[in-house]
């Protein structure tokens, strides 16, 4: 009997077929420990493990971009998911469709995580912008219907009246509170003539508070230009707006009294400082007029003219020194003037001037000697050049019998072949020119054939 065999494919096939259709695998929850975990740009691959045993595990973009996590290697989660075989090499494995860490709750982890990026990046330690002393309008974001707002008027209807409030309705709990809160907070920023802005909701569980924890929520609130107080929960609950904001408060209330003074208490001390600056200018005054009385008792104003009398000696014993001290600089110049007088008679230049004069004549008369020589040099060069250039001259050579010949055109005839009978041409001599006729033209060759 014939035994048929399986493929490898074929087995492959069957038993991811087993696996997909047995429904208790289709949804599987498993707890575990990740591991071989390494962040990649699209989908992710790892290991959940226990203490026995292992099996692999794929997450795909979609379900890992749900997160609001973020896994670690070694960290201990439950997850959701289906498990089937991978064909190509015959494994097991569960595709997760689902995961949060297992123990502290997953808001949780998501909480310090967050936290922990946020304040590496500096968020929580930047410089706090400081609250106006006296505010003139306030945004308040928060629930319209909730008790929040309701405190906020009072406290600050209260204390500080004159501040205005604006109410931003806005959504502190779901899915679109995050959203809605940085839309508002925009909203605000636009704006531009707010003093300050109060962020706030009350009580409730960490998934009640979750919007205020949202990364989107907390960089808005860091890059607000608008001083803003965050007043999230009771005052035993801490959420990352609350790191994030230039001012925190426990409750509604304490956010309206860091919002605003306290008008009645600012009034006494505007009253006390202006009481306070109209004694500090009394007594002022008094002194001013105490010491105005002083002086006009003094010896300066009951004899003024003794204020000038040890001047008027001081002037007098200078214009003393003054004329001592010109009398001597005269004296010094007239003893130098004598003495440079009496040096330059000795050193008169009458007598050079004498014998440069001498000189000069010489001079003039050897000047003259050379000039005629040069001018005779001169001349017999130039009548020597003339004389060769009367040599190379075409008139000097037409006067020994020589002639040029010229057509109708005034064109010169340099060859006989230029000329054709009948033609009138000019005969140029040293002495004039004649005009002629041709009768007939011959060349040297034509003499030659006659020979």
């Amino acid at each position: 009997m014939t035994q048929d065999y399986l493929t490898v494919s074929a087995l492959t096939m069957y038993l991811k077929r087993k696996f997909e259709v047995d429904p208790y695998l289709q949804q599987v929850f498993l707890t575990g420990e990740i591991s071989n975990f390494r962040m990649r740009p699209g989908h992710q691959y790892f290991n959940l493990k226990d203490e026995k045993s292992k099996i692999s595990a794929v997450m795909f973009k979609g379900a890992f971009a749900k997160l609001n996590f973020q896994p670690e290697e070694g960290m201990k989660v439950l997850v959701v998911g289906r498990v089937s075989l991978f064909e190509a090499s015959g494994n097991y494995q569960i595709y997760v469709e689902h995961m949060e860490p297992d123990g502290v709750g997953a808001l949780y982890q998501a909480f310090e995580q967050l936290k922990k990026k946020l304040n590496e990046e500096g968020l929580f330690h930047a410089p706090k912008k400081s609250l106006p002393k006296y505010p003139k309008k306030i945004a308040v974001l928060t629930s319209p219907s909730g008790a929040v707002i309701r405190d906020i008027m009072t406290t600050i209807k209260r204390r500080y009246p004159i501040a205005q409030i604006v109410l931003y309705p806005t959504v502190v709990q779901g899915k679109n509170a995050a959203p809605d809160i940085v839309r508002n907070i925009q909203r605000v920023e636009t704006a531009g003539d707010f003093d300050s802005m109060i962020i706030g909701r009350g009580g409730g569980s960490i998934e009640d508070l979750w919007p205020f924890n949202e990364e989107i929520v907390a960089r808005s609130i860091f890059a607000a230009k608008t001083p803003i107080i965050s007043s999230v929960g009771h005052e035993t609950d801490v959420t990352i707006a609350d790191y994030v904001a230039d001012m925190r408060a426990a409750t509604p209330t304490a956010a309206a009294e860091l919002a605003v003074p306290v008008l009645a208490e600012e009034l006494m001390r505007i009253e006390e400082k202006r009481a306070r600056l109209k004694q500090t200018i009394l007594n002022q005054i008094e002194r001013k007029k105490e010491r105005h009385q002083r002086i006009m008792r003094s010896y300066l104003f009951q004899q003024p003219e003794r204020l000038y009398e040890s001047q008027a000696l001081k002037v007098d014993q200078l214009k003393q020194r003054l004329m001592q001290q010109m009398q001597n600089d005269i004296y010094e110049k007239s003893k130098q003037s004598q003495l440079l007088s009496h040096r330059l008679a000795q050193v008169a230049p009458i007598h050079r001037v004498k014998q440069e004069t001498v000189q000069l004549s010489h001079l003039k008369q050897n000047l003259k000697r050379q000039m005629a020589i040069y001018f005779d040099g001169k001349s017999q060069q130039f009548s020597q050049q003339v004389q060769a250039l009367n040599l190379l001259s075409p008139l000097n050579i037409m006067g020994r019998g020589y002639n040029y010949t010229i057509d109708e055109k005034g064109r010169f005839i340099a060859s006989v072949k230029q000329l054709q009978v009948d033609e009138q041409v000019t005969v140029n001599y040293h002495d004039g020119y004649a005009k002629m006729k041709v009768i007939e033209v011959r060349g040297k060759q034509d003499d030659e054939t006659n020979i």
